[in-house]
C-alpha cells in the first residue's frame, strides 16, 4: 500500500483537477486536503485480491463514500473524478475489477455482484465511513453498480449511472442482430489497455486509440466471428466468446446479469444519464419506465451524445454531485425534475415524464423515392441487392466510438444498396419526441436477412444528417410486413429542410453482417447475397411513424 497527498504527482493531479473542475462547472471545493492511499487490497468473496485506491478527505472523519468499480484503471480520469468527489464532502474509493490493472483473477461479469458487495461491506467497516455509499459510473461501471445493487446492500443509498442498460443481453443483440463493433471493440480495449501503460491511463488510452483502427478493421471483416478476437487482440477473449456462444434469447447464461427485474422495487434513488446516439439508449429508457412504474425515485437526463462523448463524462459528474448532495449529504435543493431532454435543434426541455404525449404521424414511402403523409398510389416495389461480402457500412448513429453521432450521409446514400425516400421541403418546423418506428412491406430471396431503417434531415444545401435508426434481423422467408424500432429521439426538423428515410440491409461493423445462410452466428463462414424488395402501394403501404409534439 502506498499513501500520500503531496509531491510532483500530487501537484500534477491538482492541476488536472482544476482544469477538469472548470470544464464541468462543479460546485466549489470544500477542502483541497485529500490523502490518497493506493493499491489497498480488498478481498473478493473467493479471496481474490482487488486493488483499490482511497481518496480520503481530511480531517479523516466519517463521511459518505462514493464507490467506483472500473475495469479501466484507477488513475487517469477516474482518479481525477475521485478527487473531485473527495474535495466536496465525500470519501471516494476506486477499485479495479478482477483481472484488470493489478486485481487478481480474470474479468468476469458474473462475479461483479459478489465483488461489489465485498467492496461495499469493506468500506462501511472503515473508521472513516459513516455507513452510507453512493455508487457512481457509466457504461461497464454502471453495470458494476447494478450488480452491487442486486445484492440489496443496506449501505447503498444512491446511484448515479449512465449509458448502460440493466438487461445485459439486450445491448449485445439489438434487433436480433449482433453488436459486433461494441463487443469486439471492448475485447480489444480490455486486451490492449495495459500494454506498456501501467497506471498512466492517459498515455495508454492514447496509444490504444492509435492502434485500434489498424487492429480492428481486419477483425471486423474476419469469419468466423468466434475467432475474430484472435485477429484483434492476439489471443482468445473469454468474455467475447461467451457472448457469441450464448446468442439465443432465453439462454440461462444471461440470467445472473439481467438486473431489470430488480428495478421495480429497487429502493435506491437513481439518476440516469443517456444519449440520443448511445448504443444503450432504448434499454436505459425501458429501465426508466420500470423504475417509474414501480414508484421508485428516479430522474432522467438525455443529451445529444454518443457513448464516448466527452459531454457524457462532464455531465455525469455534475449530475452525480447534485444527486449525492440531496441523498447522501441531505442538502436542501430544488426537487429535481423527473426528466430533462435535449431536443436537438431546439435546446433542453424539462418534462413531467418520458415519453411526452405525441400524435403519431405516418410518412408514407411513395413511387419515385418520395416521402409524404398521403397514402401511396399504385407503384412497383423498389429493389436492391445486399452483398455481405461488401456490406453496407455504418456511418454515424448509436455506435461505441468516434464514428458515432450525427454524420453526413451523402456518400452512403449514393451506394446501390441504400434506398432513400425524401419529403418535399418543410414550410414549417416539425418537432418529434419519443419512439420512432418504420413499418415496411418487404420481401427477400433469403429467409435469413436484415433490414435497416434510418431517419435523416436533409438541409437546403443537400447535406443528409442521421437523426435515428434501427435494424431488424429476420429468420423466416416470404413477403411480410415488418416493424423496425428506431432509437427514440427528440429532434426539431427546421423549416426549409426535408425528411428522408433510408432503407438498406446493414450497418457494418456496428451490426454484424447477415451472411444470409442461417448458419450459427459464431461459426458462420459462408456469405450469400440477397435480393431485397420494398413495397409501397395501397395494399402494402410502407411508412415511417413519427411522434409529433409540435410544428411551426
Amino acid at each position: 500500500m502506498r499513501a500520500g497527498h503531496t509531491g510532483w504527482g500530487g501537484q500534477a493531479m491538482s492541476l488536472a483537477n482544476r482544469a477538469y473542475e472548470a470544464l464541468i462547472k462543479v460546485p466549489p471545493a470544500l477542502t483541497r486536503d485529500v490523502t490518497v492511499e493506493r493499491d489497498v487490497v480488498v478481498r473478493a468473496p473467493d479471496g481474490t485480491a482487488l486493488l483499490t485506491d482511497l481518496y480520503l478527505a481530511r480531517p479523516r472523519q466519517p463521511l459518505p463514500t462514493i464507490l467506483i468499480r472500473s475495469p479501466y484503471g484507477r488513475s487517469g480520469p477516474y482518479g481525477v473524478i475521485a478527487r473531485v468527489f473527495a474535495e466536496r464532502g465525500y470519501h471516494a474509493v476506486v477499485q479495479s475489477t478482477r483481472g484488470t490493472f493489478g486485481s487478481g483473477g480474470q474479468i468476469d461479469a458474473d462475479r461483479e455482484a459478489g465483488d461489489g458487495r465485498a467492496a461495499a461491506d469493506w468500506v462501511v467497516d472503515q473508521d472513516w465511513s459513516n455507513g452510507e455509499i453512493g455508487g457512481f459510473g457509466g457504461s461497464y461501471l454502471s453495470f458494476t453498480q447494478l450488480a452491487l445493487a442486486s445484492t440489496r446492500p443496506p449501505q447503498l443509498k444512491a446511484l448515479a449511472i449512465a449509458v448502460w442498460g440493466a438487461e445485459r443481453r439486450a445491448g449485445y443483440y439489438p434487433g436480433g442482430s449482433f453488436a459486433l463493433e461494441r463487443a469486439l471493440g471492448w475485447a480489444y480495449t480490455i486486451g490492449s489497455q495495459e500494454r506498456g501503460g501501467g497506471h498512466r491511463q492517459w498515455s495508454a488510452a492514447i496509444r490504444a486509440a492509435l492502434r485500434a483502427q489498424r487492429a480492428l478493421a481486419p477483425a471486423f471483416a474476419h469469419l468466423p466471428l468466434l475467432d475474430a478476437d484472435v485477429v484483434a487482440v492476439g489471443h482468445p477473449a473469454r468474455y467475447y466468446r461467451a457472448v457469441l456462444e450464448h446468442a439465443q434469447p432465453g439462454d440461462p447464461y444471461w440470467a445472473p446479469t439481467n438486473f431489470q427485474p430488480l428495478l421495480r422495487d429497487l429502493g435506491i434513488p437513481v439518476t440516469m444519464l443517456a444519449g440520443w446516439y448511445d448504443a444503450f439508449l432504448p434499454y436505459m429508457l425501458a429501465d426508466y419506465q420500470v423504475l417509474r412504474e414501480g414508484g421508485q425515485t428516479v430522474r432522467l437526463r438525455v443529451g445529444a451524445w454518443h457513448h464516448t462523448s466527452q459531454d457524457v463524462f462532464r455531465y455525469s459528474v455534475r449530475d452525480a454531485l447534485e444527486w449525492f448532495g440531496i441523498h447522501l449529504r441531505h442538502q436542501q435543493a430544488p426537487a429535481p425534475g423527473p426528466a430533462s431532454v435535449e431536443v436537438m435543434g431546439s435546446g433542453w426541455r424539462d418534462l413531467p415524464r418520458w415519453p411526452p404525449p405525441a400524435r403519431i404521424q405516418a410518412w408514407h414511402l411513395q413511387p419515385g423515392r418520395a416521402l409524404a403523409m398521403a397514402p401511396p398510389p399504385d407503384g412497383l416495389p423498389d429493389r436492391f441487392r445486399y452483398d455481405p461480402a461488401d456490406p453496407t457500412p455504418a456511418v454515424g448513429g448509436p455506435g461505441p466510438g468516434r464514428n458515432s453521432g450525427p454524420r453526413d450521409n451523402r456518400a452512403l446514400e449514393r451506394r446501390a444498396d441504400v434506398l432513400t425516400y425524401t419529403s418535399a421541403t418543410l414550410a414549417a418546423g416539425l418537432e418529434i419526441m419519443g419512439p420512432v418506428s418504420a413499418e415496411l412491406h418487404v420481401a427477400s430471396t433469403r429467409a435469413h436477412t436484415d433490414f435497416f431503417a434510418r431517419l435523416c434531415e436533409v438541409s437546403p444545401q443537400g447535406r443528409s444528417v442521421n437523426v435515428t435508426d434501427g435494424l431488424l434481423r429476420l429468420t423466416e422467408g416470404g413477403p411480410r410486413r415488418i416493424r423496425i424500432d428506431l432509437w427514440p429521439t427528440a429532434y426539431r426538423f427546421r423549416p426549409g429542410s426535408r425528411i428522408r428515410l433510408q432503407v438498406s440491409s446493414g450497418a457494418h461493423p456496428r451490426y454484424a453482417r447477415n451472411p444470409g445462410t442461417g448458419e450459427p452466428l459464431a461459426t458462420a463462414t459462408s456469405l450469400t447475397a440477397a435480393e431485397q424488395a420494398v413495397y409501397h402501394d395501397p395494399g402494402r403501404p410502407s411508412a415511417v411513424l413519427l411522434p409529433v409534439t409540435g410544428a411551426g
